[in-house]
């Protein structure tokens, strides 16, 4: 991409600057050539690529087109959108035309500060006239991001200046732009002969700029070759005999030579190249193409986009559309009426309403015809002799007038002589005449067009309007909507209103008080609590009037000289206040001196100020507003609060909940618990695991086993603590070391664990006996199982059972009282037996010995 932009370039700076006059160029002559640079300055420049605004994009890559070549030739700057918002007179010349400006120009680049519109039409007509392009060459390099934005017609500039001109050339730099956005620019360099290149980004730019600087510095060109006979090709072109003046018309051609080629209209007799509307011709072999806004002969060409040569051409008379357009004689100012028409040339061309003698092309308000033949207009706001034209969007020539009248309207606006500041009353009127129209309160001699509060008139005929907070003199005025002029007034004043607050001289910090005022004005009014000189308008907390006389208040938790003060809504005016000096409240908390983590303890209070305060438990030095576990006060005097998980030094605080103060703190320890968990040290796959433990601290403590490192917090298979001591959990099926832990319901801690073996599901299991059997033996088999163990029990049993079924179930039982061996008879079906030495007395599993029968 970035080799085609910088090829495409140098070839057309090449042909443009160094041949833009027909013949060879000198040397000199190419030196002695004027070059404007005519730089976008508009807001759209602050736009980012890869995270970068192209304004300072662009500042960093315009060195590379201002090359030595600026020392021998007369080389100048424009800018436009650099100084002004909005305005589309927004061009200057930055740097004047003359030899060696290269370092005024990157001067004065790099102080443009992107601002405004996109007048860039304009910006190019005044750089191609500031250079003589009608008596000397002249070449103009446009560097833009974005669109004409002020309703001028760039292509149309284009072809006079190609007319015009003697040897005039524009090259277009366009800089992040789409292929739509791109295709309305490309006119101007096509129409003159030079090219349209776009850069997307930092690099293709810069490559850009080199590219124009080595084609300005082209010194004396090669001798042209001897010119070829032209080709000659088969085309045709077809279209209509007439057309009517700014209509499309269909046109068919034969024998396309290549897709950028033209087909265009121009008046019969137009040289050579020249070209009016026109359509490309693509892989298309038909399109309709719009006839000119003036009557006459033209001619229809097919043109070879190469050389700019026509192949085949057609005659075609341009005539006059019948075109008529209806309106009533006389309307009022700034109402909408209704106008019709016929003939419609184009769905573009518009109804407009202008002033008698306007000049042709002018409009005021106007509707686009489209597939209509009637609609509404709106009459202007002042009154006097106009016209409803029916105007041509081609060429902008009006094919149909009709002369109205537009009169003035009959309003009437009536209000109350006197209203209290900030208070809603009733406005009336009468004679609306559009319900955009608006009726507003402002001071007397308030500039025309200004508004205050207002209402819409709408389909209504009366409202309520807010009057201003400050008191005086006012008007109220009825505004017509279109050119916001004032229709009707009456006059009303403003007055004082009288109004009231009281509150108790002292109030606690953080604590709701009582508080009522009389003479409200509106229900959005408040009632607000500030340090004493609070800047008027601002307020700290509040209650709204609504439609009460009283309410409770909440006092700030800061003590002080406070004003307790009735606010109007309307301007944020104090209209009455009332001092208030907010003292300490006295509030003790008690706790013990120590407590286990995760535990819960009694904390109590005396002095509550709100039931929204908190008491809560932190370490000592924690900021203040900071909290850890807490519980409202509410209309309590004492409560349980959990302790943290982890031990160290911490204080129990009473903290208010308006600005989160500390009323009173105690210092307690939280120190550490004494837990154990006891279980055996290993366990088949899926047995049920004894565990018990000592210490408990709280009953939402749980009971976990866990792959041994798992991370502190995590669990699998787990059971609460409750108020137990002991209880199960299921051995995992994959074997393995893992941890039993005993864990902190506060904060997930780890307050004691076991060690245990997962053994496979069929492994042997010797935990404090052996059992000596064979491994396999028959179906119904009588065999010796012998035995040894260091335990004594009361009810010793060798048990024959399935090797899923339940520890203390079996297919048969032998009590232990003599010595080994004894006989067991297996059962007669084949599988998966399992003999098992069990001490029934204390209900524990002490070996196990798989068996399979055959």
């Amino acid at each position: 991409m970035k080799k085609t932009v910088v090829q495409t370039i140098a070839m057309a700076l090449a042909g443009g600057l160094a041949c833009a006059v027909p013949g060879t160029a000198t040397a000199d002559e190419t030196a002695d050539e004027n070059v404007m640079i005519v730089f976008d300055g508009s807001n759209s420049m602050w736009g980012q690529i890869d995270g970068t605004a192209k304004i300072e994009i662009a500042r960093g890559v315009m060195e590379n087109l201002l090359g030595d070549w600026t020392d021998s030739r007369q080389v100048g700057l424009m800018a436009y959108g650099h100084r002004n918002r909005g305005d589309c007179s927004d061009i200057e010349t930055l740097v004047t035309p003359g030899p060696d400006t290269r370092g005024r120009i990157l001067e004065r680049i790099g102080a443009i500060t992107p601002t405004g519109k996109t007048p860039l039409t304009s910006a190019v007509e005044e750089a191609a006239t500031s250079l003589s392009y009608t008596d000397t060459p002249a070449t103009v390099i446009l560097i833009s991001d974005g669109l004409e934005s002020c309703e001028r017609d760039l292509c149309a500039l284009a072809e006079t200046l190609e007319a015009r001109g003697i040897g005039f050339t524009a090259h277009v730099v366009g800089f992040g732009l789409g292929d739509a956005d791109a295709s309305a620019l490309s006119c101007i360099a096509e129409r003159t002969g030079g090219r349209y290149i776009s850069a997307d980004n930092a690099d293709e730019l810069g490559d850009a700029l080199t590219a124009v600087g080595s084609a300005v510095v082209q010194s004396e060109p090669e001798p042209e070759p001897e010119p070829e006979p032209e080709q000659q090709y088969d085309v045709t072109v077809t279209a209509p005999d007439t057309a009517l003046a700014g209509s499309a018309f269909d046109v068919s051609w034969t024998g396309t030579v290549s897709g950028r080629d033209f087909v265009t209209i121009v008046p019969v007799g137009t040289d050579e190249g020249d070209h009016g509307n026109y359509v490309r011709v693509g892989d298309k072999s038909e399109d309709a193409l719009r006839a000119p806004a003036e009557t006459g002969l033209y001619e229809v060409r097919y043109v070879l986009d190469e050389g700019r040569r026509t192949l085949a051409s057609q005659p075609i008379e341009v005539t006059e559309p019948e075109v008529t357009v209806t309106a009533p004689d006389t309307a009022l100012a700034g109402s909408a009426f209704d106008v019709s028409w016929t003939g419609t040339v184009s769905g573009r061309d518009f109804v407009t309403i202008v002033p008698v003698g306007t000049d042709e092309g002018d409009h005021g308000n106007y509707v686009r015809v489209g597939d209509k033949s009637e609609d509404a207009l709106r009459a202007p706001a002042e009154t006097g002799l106009y016209e409803v034209r029916y105007v041509l969007d081609e060429g902008r020539r009006t094919l149909a007038s009709q002369p109205i009248e537009v009169t003035e309207p009959e309003v009437t606006v009536t209000a109350p002589d006197t209203a209290l500041a900030g208070s809603a009353f009733d406005v009336s009127w009468t004679g609306t005449v559009s319900g955009r129209d608006f009726v507003t309160i402002v001071p007397v001699g308030t500039d025309e067009g200004d508004h205050g509060n207002y209402v819409r008139v709408g389909d209504k005929s009366e409202d309520a309007l807010r009057a201003p907070a400050e008191t005086g003199l006012y008007e109220v005025r009825y505004v017509l909507d279109e050119g916001r002029r004032t229709l009707a007034s009456q006059p009303i004043e403003v007055t004082e209103p009288e109004v009231t607050v009281t509150a108790p001289d002292t109030a606690l910090a953080g604590s709701a008080f009582d508080v009522s005022w009389t003479g409200t004005v509106s229900g959005r009014d408040f009632v607000t609590i500030v340090p004493v000189g609070t800047d008027e308008g601002d307020h700290g907390n509040y209650v709204r009037v609504g439609d009460k006389s009283e309410d409770a208040l909440r006092a700030p938790a800061e003590t002080g000289l406070y004003e307790v003060r009735y606010v109007l809504d309307e301007g944020r005016r104090t209209l009455a206040s009332r001092p208030i000096e907010v003292i300490e409240p006295e509030v003790t908390v008690t706790a013990p001196d120590t407590a286990l983590a995760g535990s819960v303890f009694d904390v109590s209070w005396t002095g509550t100020v709100s039931g929204r305060d908190f008491v809560t438990i932190v370490p000592v030095g924690t900021d203040e507003g900071d909290h850890g576990n807490y519980v409202r006060v509410g209309d309590k005097s004492e409560d349980a609060l959990r302790a943290p998980a982890e031990t160290g030094l911490y204080e129990v605080r009473y903290v208010l909940d308006e600005g989160r103060r500390t009323l009173a703190s105690q210092p307690i320890e939280v120190t550490e618990p004494e837990v154990t968990v006891t279980a055996p040290d290993k366990i088949r796959a899926g047995d049920a695991i004894k565990v018990s433990w000592t210490g408990a601290v709280a009953g939402r403590d749980f009971v976990t086993i866990v792959p041994m490192g798992t991370e502190e917090g995590q669990h699998e298979g787990y059971f609460r603590v409750q108020e137990s001591t002991e209880d199960e959990l299921r051995a995992p099926d994959d074997a393995g070391l893992y941890e039993i832990r005993y864990v902190l319901d506060e904060g997930r801690r780890t307050l004691a664990r076991h060690a245990i073996e997962v053994l496979a599901e069929d492994a042997a299991l010797q935990n404090g006996a052996a059992i000596e059997a064979p491994e396999n033996a028959s179906a119904g088999a009588t065999i010796d199982v012998s035995w040894t163990t260091a335990r004594e029990s009361g009810d010793q049993r060798i048990t024959l059972a399935k090797a899923n079924q339940a520890i203390f179930t079996w297919i048969t039982a032998v009590r232990i009282e003599g010595d080994a061996p004894i006989a067991m008879t297996l059962p007669d079906a084949p599988g998966s037996y399992e003999l098992r030495f069990l001490d029934v007395a204390n209900q524990e599993v002490l070996a196990r010995h798989v068996i399979e029968v055959k």
